[in-house]
């Protein structure tokens, strides 16, 4: 009797400060997908702006409602040989309790897959940037619907459920480097290998329309990445969660730094592309580790994803894949260096005891996160190019090369970013159509 009384108290219950902790991060993660959307936009010409921005929000509608359907269940049902989920209780999500506690936490059922359903929104959505200017809607949507279903789903499962491989063989991945960056940046390199290059790459100027939507998207994600980051851990009661806001923050900083000062001394010039890109490369590469290293270490981590980021988002031109917005170069480089710099940066005093060799824990860790990586980047890699070969086999996935040169806006939406009929162009209003016009204005006119 005494021990039922004892588990009776340990028992978790649900905290109102951790369950709106989590309601505020799942907001910032949601924000991200339009942020992403602003990023790639300003990065795009201006006859694709309106097609990046789609391609971003219809993740929203699509993988909102396959989550609801299946994809939860898939992800974080009850493990199915380590490599898929399944609670059919959770199809449709109708037989949840409004106080049902995720096991072992102190937040809701519903505010756990309400936080992941958005990093499922969002991985897709990093996938896109890869595609500009030469894919159909249709074909995006329907790939965006299969992928999430063979890969994103289960590779969720692995890194992040209960009985998933990665996570039994203890691959750390605190908020995504595998499941959502290697996994969308291995698909990227699948799928345009697939497609093939836009008509006039590496002849025609590709340049940014918008660097301060590009900026503006930056912005956002950052900001969205915090929360992103820091509620990965499901509470805010130990530290754990503050240690990750606050090395977010730092590595972030830190590859802003490394990658401009690469590019000075490489191009010549500090760029706010650069800046942006840079910030991008720190806020990927910190999101596996940032629960198990120190701020220092942090720093470092920011500084080596900056370099080395702004060095391969070049190889596409060397290599002859053609990336449009660099996914492959900041997204997988990125979550590579991130999830392989814990084997060597973990100090063993943030989300476990788990040491890196530079804290006397030798490469035991930093075999596991290989293993991680390159088995999420494998199989990405592969089902992805299956999906798109499928696809551009049957539906096809690219426009047609006319409709690709007029702009992809006006081809699949019908519509275009900016309408300049009405601005300017008219006659000057002289004195006599404004009577109101003072004197010097008249004389000027005259």
């Amino acid at each position: 009797m005494a021990q039922a009384i004892t588990l009776a108290a340990d028992a978790p219950t649900l905290s109102a400060a951790n369950t709106g902790f989590m309601l505020i991060c799942s907001a910032l993660v949601m924000l991200m997908t339009p942020g992403l959307a602003f990023f790639y936009g300003g990065m795009v010409r201006v006859k694709s702006t309106l097609n990046m921005l789609m391609m971003s929000f219809i993740s929203l509608g699509i993988v909102t409602i396959l989550w609801v359907l299946y994809g939860f269940s898939v992800a974080f049902g009850d493990d199915k040989g380590s490599l898929v989920g399944w609670n059919s209780d959770w199809v449709g999500l109708s037989d949840i309790g409004l106080t049902e506690l995720w096991d072992g936490y102190t937040i809701p059922v519903f505010v756990f897959l309400v936080f992941q359903l958005m990093f499922a929104v969002l991985t897709p959505a990093l996938i896109s940037g890869a595609l500009a200017d030469r894919v159909k809607f249709t074909a995006w949507a329907l790939f965006v619907a299969l992928w999430v279903t063979v890969v994103y789903f289960p590779v969720a499962h692995w890194v992040w459920g209960s009985g998933g491989w990665a996570f039994e063989l203890g691959v750390i991945d605190f908020a995504g480097g595998t499941a959502v960056h290697i996994n969308a940046g291995a698909a990227a390199l699948g799928v345009i290998l697939v497609i093939g290059k836009r008509i006039g790459f590496k002849k025609d100027p590709m340049r940014p329309h918008s660097l301060p939507l590009v900026m503006l998207g930056a912005g956002l994600l950052w900001f969205g990445w915090l929360g992103f980051n820091a509620g990965s851990w499901l509470g805010n009661d130990d530290g754990v969660g503050a240690l990750m806001f606050v090395n977010t923050q730092v590595a972030t900083g830190a590859a802003v730094v490394g990658w401009l000062a690469y590019e000075k001394i490489r191009h010549g010039a500090f760029t706010t592309l650069g800046a942006a890109s840079g910030a991008v490369s720190g806020l990927v590469a910190i999101t596996p580790a940032g629960g198990a290293v120190s701020p220092l270490g942090a720093i470092a981590i920011g500084i080596i994803a900056g370099v080395l980021c702004a060095m391969a988002v070049g190889l596409k031109y060397k290599l002859g894949y053609d990336d449009s917005l660099d996914v492959v170069g900041v997204h997988l480089v990125g979550g590579i260096i991130g999830s392989l710099l814990v084997g060597f940066f973990a100090t063993g005093k943030g989300q476990s005891d788990v040491a890196g060799l530079f804290y006397g824990g030798g490469l035991d860790q930093f075999w596991k996160q290989c293993a991680g990586v390159f088995g999420v980047l494998a199989y990405s890699f592969v089902a992805s190019a299956v999906l798109a070969l499928l696809i551009h086999k049957t539906m096809g996935m690219r426009v047609s090369e006319d409709e690709e040169v007029a702009g992809i806006d006006q081809a699949e939406h019908a519509e275009t970013a900016y309408d300049f009929s009405g601005a300017g162009g008219g006659a000057a209003r002289t004195p006599a159509s404004s009577p109101a016009a003072p004197a010097e204005s008249k004389k000027v006119d005259a």
